[in-house]
């Protein structure tokens, strides 16, 4: 079986710094198509600048990241977009002065490369799935806090990820919301869609992911089965006074 066929996402070694601050410090993650990476961390410990340099938003200063056997490490975001690379940002960035429908559609035309019919089909079918079909028309700065984190995930799906990027998704969320979000998670990886996600809400994430990366300081601190390695003594001193 080829590399592609096999593994989503190859990155190694990447680097980051803002002037004198080293943010990602020499950091290797593998993902396998159809696996669920989670990666916790204190804040500021580089978890979204990983973020940006997978998905083409920031350079890297050194390494290299291949995206389904291709290699992606100076192309742009909207190259990787287009190649299947779909994220979330942790505070939403709807266009609020469009509907709900509309920021599908601008995904699905501009990021996942659809015709108008395709893309208006799609996004409808999205919109069911994530529970916002009745809101199809609501303008997006009228939606509450859940359901602008849905639109977030239905414009990312919209793209037709291979790879889907969600960063702190659940923040913010009650308990019932989360359940629902996490169930809604699980239903999008079983479609084949290969997802990483960083999360300081715990529980939900080992409810959903096969591995666990723990980055401190822009390290990668520990890496491994998802209840094993926060459990680890190292993790937990991180985590010390965060409810788990």
């Amino acid at each position: 079986m080829s590399q592609s066929n096999q593994t989503i996402l190859d990155a190694r070694g990447l680097s980051k710094s803002f002037g004198a601050l080293k943010v990602t410090n020499d950091v290797s993650l593998q993902v396998a198509t159809g696996e669920a990476l989670g990666i916790i961390g204190p804040n500021g410990a580089g978890k979204s600048t990983l973020f940006n340099l997978i998905a083409g938003t920031l350079p890297v200063d050194a390494g290299h990241i291949v995206i389904a056997g291709r290699d992606v490490t100076r192309t742009t975001a909207g190259v990787r977009c287009r190649m299947g690379v779909g994220r979330t940002y942790q505070i939403p960035k709807p266009f609020d002065g469009m509907t709900v429908l509309e920021n599908l559609l601008v995904a699905a035309t501009n990021g996942g490369g659809q015709s108008m019919d395709e893309a208006t089909a799609s996004a409808i079918d999205i919109l069911d799935r994530l529970g916002l079909g009745e809101l199809a028309d609501t303008q997006a700065s009228q939606l509450r806090l859940l359901d602008r984190k849905r639109l977030e995930m239905a414009r990312a799906l919209a793209t037709q990820p291979r790879l889907l990027l969600l960063d702190e998704i659940a923040g913010g969320l009650t308990e019932q919301e989360c359940e629902g979000l996490v169930a809604t998670i699980k239903d999008i990886r079983a479609a084949g869609v290969s997802i990483i996600w960083i999360e300081h809400v715990v529980h939900a994430l080992l409810a959903v992911v096969d591995r666990l990366v723990v980055i401190n300081f822009g390290e990668v601190l520990a890496e491994g089965l998802p209840q094993e390695t926060f459990r680890s003594r190292e993790v937990q001193e991180i985590y010390l006074g965060i409810e788990a």
